[in-house]
């Protein structure tokens, strides 16, 4: 039951060219930063990536974007990386671009074993192009179909040596549904506490669902845009 690896190098090593990775975290907040940083390192290639977002230039899944390591993507937001953008224009990318809400129910659908839902979210748009669509009382769905990976990396807050996992704020944003929506889950966390430290009652990814555990360092937490209120002029 002891799940807790010696380094994120470790955790991530049978991560081989061409698997689906699943990414945690929303914008730069609470993503898996060490286990990123340990891919990377690794030099897997040709990788499909799944996460809301590609990172920025240089940080986050941006290094592996950088590095050429990811060939395909499918995310919700990638605004913020101006080497996504180069790569795609240049057909070095493929990219499939789901709306946020939609992106979060088809990686629940993928852990629940639900194979395909209808929503109403994108019909009439390019989205819907190519998708089966459908009527019901009157409104108009489409029919998405779920996510899965062969590896999710996700970060937590504190987790124990049997994988229980509790999330802090922004890091509740994509990492506990993608816990359970791939064949091997990877958490790294900031705590790595003893068994029965934690409260069940507020153990939000339950160890059932993680293959590895490894306690992060360094963490930068780096800011994609500060953004401060002008100062009042002084009278």
């Amino acid at each position: 039951m002891n799940k807790i690896v010696a380094s994120a190098a470790e955790a991530v090593a049978d991560i081989a060219d061409g698997a689906v990775v699943m990414a945690g975290g929303f914008g730069l907040c609470g993503i898996p930063e060490n286990l990123i940083a340990a891919l990377h390192h690794l030099g897997s290639r040709d990788l499909g990536v799944i996460s809301n977002n590609c990172g920025i230039d240089g940080k986050g899944l941006g290094v592996l974007l950088e590095a050429g390591q990811i060939r395909r993507i499918t995310a919700s937001y990638v605004g913020e990386n101006r080497t996504f953008e180069r790569m795609f224009l240049d057909g070095k990318l493929e990219v499939e671009l789901c709306p946020q809400g939609t992106l979060a129910e088809r990686i629940r659908a993928g852990g629940a074993g639900i194979p395909a839902f209808f929503t109403a979210t994108g019909h009439g748009t390019d989205v819907a192009r190519g998708k089966e669509t459908r009527v019901f009382d009157g409104r108009a769905y489409v029919m998405e179909t779920a996510l899965r990976a062969d590896f999710a990396l996700v970060k937590a807050w504190k987790g124990d040596r049997y994988g229980n996992l509790v999330y802090r704020k922004t890091t509740r944003n994509f990492n506990p549904m993608m816990a359970t929506a791939a064949r091997i889950t990877i958490a790294e966390v900031e705590h790595l506490v003893e068994v029965g430290t934690l409260d069940p009652d507020q153990i939000h990814t339950p160890g059932i669902y993680v293959h590895r555990i490894v306690l992060g360092a360094a963490y930068e937490k780096t800011i994609e845009q500060r953004t401060v209120r002008k100062r009042p002029e002084l009278v």
